[in-house]
């Protein structure tokens, strides 16, 4: 746990905000998916896996 210093000054964990993001991502894309559940596709290209990757995902 980290503590704000004293004086108001809040501090940010990056890696917190992007997790949080990627979530928000995810939530988005299964609610406007068509199907049931997205697909393990799907998700890879919500996280950007393949950019990550330098390239196409791999075929599952």
């Amino acid at each position: 746990m980290h503590v704000a210093p004293v004086g108001g000054t809040a501090v940010q964990d990056h890696v917190a905000l992007a997790e949080i993001e990627l979530c928000g991502e995810l939530i988005i894309a299964a609610s406007a998916a068509d199907e049931d559940r997205l697909s393990l596709e799907s998700i890879d290209e919500v996280l950007r896996v393949a950019e990550e990757r330098g390239g196409d995902a791999p075929a599952r």
